[in-house]
């Protein structure tokens, strides 16, 4: 038997159903358009809701004042001084942005192998962070705690005969991550992927009396393709030797995933985080309803490039692409969303209130 809209009909009837098709029966109860009828409706009936509240606006600072550099594989991004930094903040703390995410653009002179520009207490993210907290200390800092953007070879760690070392560079992390604390961060984000990275900061920040500093683990980062233009915003390109995949990882995976963030969670995560976005749209899923913890999701870099890109050549509505992928990561289960997209997207959301 075959079934339309809900009456039997048999196969043999083949020509009957054509007509059918042609014209529906008038008795039909079951018309799931009813609640498609209107922008009203739609409203009524919708399952997840996009808001203001579940943004997080990523920022990349350098030196200087008064700077705002266009990011040439970022349309619409810019790389900011510290006091455009703040103004930024300050557009965000308008637009009801709940927090921000710093990431520095370092220059050549300042990196070397151990990456110990990241310790400096006076580095741009330090300085970024005291400054936003001084002037708006009411929004959220989110600080990334991984060495890539420090070292002159471009990776997370510190190198050893081409090994990325695992312990050694925990220890140079938590140093990190203290002084971003120190300097007023809310929440430390640790990007390495460095086994055992977050229970070392956990402990090193309570004993510093830290315990109410945060940490969003990048618990399921994936060694991906589409991070090129965040590296060319950090500087990092360029000076990357090789790949990240003996530490970041691999996009075939799906049950790691589980068991790293299983392991950040004992460690002492607030809240974890899936990073890229929409091609692991499944493993946001499955972490959300596995260990019902907030969760976040990273729309990259090289997927606000896609939109972006498409959108100013004017082969998608940018948008109407940009909301849709947005509701998309609510609708896998994620509690909020780090993406370049913040401020407009807030901005859209204002014009629907």
């Amino acid at each position: 038997m075959a079934i339309k809209f809900g009456r039997p009909i048999e196969l043999r009837d083949a020509p009957k159903r054509q007509t059918a098709l042609a014209s529906p029966p008038l008795d039909l109860t079951i018309r799931p358009r009813r609640n498609r009828k209107a922008e009203w409706a739609r409203r009524l009936v919708r399952e997840n809701v996009l808001t203001t509240d579940d943004l997080i606006w990523p920022l990349f600072v350098v030196d200087g004042h008064n700077v705002r550099t266009p990011v040439a594989s970022m349309p619409g991004v810019d790389r900011l001084s510290v006091d455009q930094a703040v103004r930024d903040a300050e557009r965000a703390a308008k637009l009801n942005i709940p927090c921000i995410a710093l990431f520095p653009y370092t220059e050549a002179s300042l990196r070397d192998e151990q990456g110990s520009e990241a310790l400096n207490p006076d580095n741009l993210v330090c300085q970024s962070v005291r400054a936003i907290k001084k002037e708006f200390p009411d929004i959220g800092v989110l600080c990334d705690v991984a060495l890539d953007p420090f070292t002159s070879h471009g990776h997370d760690g510190l190198i050893e005969d081409g090994r990325i070392l695992n312990d050694e560079t925990v220890a140079v992390l938590v140093k990190q991550a203290l002084v971003q604390a120190e300097a007023g961060c809310d929440i430390i984000a640790p990007s390495d992927m460095m086994d055992g990275r977050v229970g070392a900061i956990r402990e090193a920040l309570d004993a510093e009396s830290f315990g109410d500093v945060q940490i969003m683990a990048y618990a399921a980062k994936y060694a991906s393709a589409f991070y090129g233009p965040f590296r060319d915003a950090i500087g990092s390109a360029k000076t990357l030797t090789g790949d990240k995949r003996t530490y970041q990882m691999d996009s075939a995976n799906s049950d790691e995933a589980l068991r790293e963030v299983e392991l950040d969670i004992a460690e002492g995560a607030d809240m974890v985080m899936v990073k890229p976005g929409m091609p692991y749209l499944d493993i946001v899923r499955r972490v959300k309803d596995t260990f019902a913890m907030p969760t976040f999701v990273y729309q990259v870099s090289g997927e606000y490039a896609m939109i972006a890109g498409a959108a100013r050549n004017g082969w998608i509505d940018g948008e109407r692409a940009m909301m849709e992928s947005l509701v998309g990561f609510k609708r896998a289960g994620a509690d909020g969303i780090l993406t370049y997209f913040a401020p407009q997207a807030a901005e859209k959301l204002r014009e629907r209130e």
